[in-house]
């Protein structure tokens, strides 16, 4: 059983640990500031948080935080989830509802904190183990398309879907690696210097004709 736990853990860190080292690095390439990964939260100094379950911790962390992701110079914090949909907590659920619970989970936990104490904006990134996103995260992730995309010169449409098939494969390789070991070479650092976008969509779609 410990060994089990042990393997379990491993797995729900690598899950969450790639979609935001990827993610870390698309905010660098878009442009935004102070981009950090694991940023520690300012401890409270006498406010009172409305909820129970807001995290009070003086060593807290999220997973990134960035400058000008929604507006030049504002603070954005973002905290990672990837969960199983056929889970038994979430398997009677639909994916939707599914999604929208782990959501307000890390909504009651976070964001008060961060909107009193850091004055700054909250997105929870969460998705399935399938590669399904949340609400909050196709909207983190829609903003994030147009800043790579205004940078790199590329079209948004291409843009946004390079982003979201990075971040669903990303998440579909850990949950493989997970059932069958790791496999393969080292993920490449994405860079908009080095990489046409609209060239591999291009090039996407001649393989797939041909």
């Amino acid at each position: 059983k410990q060994w089990y736990q042990r393997e379990y853990g491993k797995q729900w860190y690598q899950r969450r640990v790639r979609g935001r080292d990827l993610t870390a690095n698309f905010l660098h390439e878009a442009g935004c500031k102070d981009v950090v990964v694991e940023p520690r939260l300012l401890p409270l100094t006498g406010e009172i948080l409305s909820l129970k379950s807001a995290n009070t911790a003086n060593d807290a962390r999220l997973d990134v935080s960035a400058r000008s992701v929604w507006s030049t110079g504002d603070k954005t914090f973002l905290d990672f989830r990837v969960f199983n949909s056929l889970a038994p907590t979430n398997s009677s659920l639909p994916v939707g509802q599914a999604l929208l619970k782990h959501e307000e989970e890390k909504k009651r936990v976070y964001n008060e904190r961060v909107l009193e104490v850091e004055k700054s904006t909250f997105s929870p990134i969460v998705c399935s183990t399938t590669g399904i996103l949340g609400n909050e995260a196709q909207k983190f992730y829609r903003q994030l398309s147009v800043l790579l995309a205004n940078r790199s010169g590329q079209t948004y449409e291409n843009t946004i879907r390079y982003v979201r098939q990075r971040i669903a494969f990303c998440i579909l390789k850990t949950t493989v690696a997970s059932l069958r070991g790791f496999r393969g070479t080292k993920v490449t650092r994405f860079s908009s210097e080095r990489n046409d976008i609209n060239l591999l969509y291009l090039m996407n779609n001649l393989t797939h004709n041909f």
